[in-house]
């Protein structure tokens, strides 16, 4: 379960620094004196998205391993 987490995540995170890594440079040659790709930003968004995936896939699952397995098969 988490792995299949961290590999959408790790896709979305990809493909999310990619665009915005263009994004940044289209912006910082419209804008004056604004840095657009900033190492830390972009790390720091990334920890915090591995984060949040790692907590949306680590709860389910804790759920899901404390239920015995008869229990569902026995309900349907």
């Amino acid at each position: 379960m988490l792995r299949q987490g961290f590999i959408l995540a790790a896709i979305g995170i990809t493909s999310g620094v990619a665009v915005a890594s263009a994004g940044a440079t289209l912006l910082e040659s419209l804008l004056f004196g604004i840095r657009g790709l900033d190492p830390l930003t972009f790390g720091s968004a990334c920890l915090i998205l591995a984060l949040v995936t790692l907590a949306a896939s680590y709860i389910p699952a804790r759920r899901a391993a404390r239920v015995d397995p008869a229990v569902p098969l026995r309900s349907e």
